[in-house]
């Protein structure tokens, strides 16, 4: 049986660098009890399988393992969202290298990727996620909405940026503004980190 489990990342980036576009409360919050969260989720459901192979018992295998992808797309996609962002003034703008220039072939330019980004995340109904994905099959960035932290996954679709529009990703700093809260977000985009993951 695996020994191994999964862990809870520490932030690239002290807890109160994101500020004022996320605040030091929130950061805390968002990381050390909701990315937690789903860390212990995935790894509760890992003890889970071990357990029942051990004994020899069975599961609700379709109930379990559309857990797992919840839990273990929540641990995946809030390690990207933190490693995609950087220190207030030291972050955001308009990229350059590589990444600029793929957003600038695919978009046209830099304004409409940024206009349809935003249009991603605003439109999230209920919970979720907006990201730029590089589609393996047509070598080509695009933008995808990810409800929830599992639904309209699509393989070959590599996560290059995320941004978490779960109310908790925001409503302390900014109530109910969701559209603020994207407004302000792009402050602290790290494009070499998003660049880094370019194929």
């Amino acid at each position: 049986m695996g020994e191994k489990q999964y862990q809870l990342q520490p932030l690239p980036y002290d807890y109160k660098a994101l500020a004022p576009v996320i605040s030091e409360d929130l950061l805390r919050l968002h990381h050390d009890k909701h990315h937690a969260a789903y860390v212990n989720g995935a790894n509760a459901i890992l003890q889970k399988f071990e357990k029942a192979r051990k004994e020899g018992t069975d599961l609700d295998l379709k109930a379990i393992t559309k857990e797992y992808s919840f839990h273990f797309g929540g641990l995946f996609l809030h390690e990207r969202f933190w490693q995609n962002m950087g220190p207030t003034g030291k972050s955001g703008g308009k990229p350059g290298g590589r990444i600029g220039d793929a957003i600038e072939k695919e978009f046209g330019s830099f304004e409409r990727f940024k206009k349809e980004f935003s249009a991603v995340a605003s439109s999230v109904e209920g919970s979720g996620w907006a990201a730029l994905v590089f589609c393996g099959h047509i070598e080509r960035p695009q933008l995808v909405q990810i409800e929830k932290h599992n639904v309209n996954v699509t393989p070959q679709q590599k996560v290059l940026l995320v941004l978490d529009v779960w109310e908790h990703a925001y409503y302390l700093d900014y109530k109910n503004d969701r559209g603020k809260f994207i407004e302000n977000w792009w402050n602290v985009v790290n494009w070499d980190a998003v660049e880094k993951r370019l194929p």
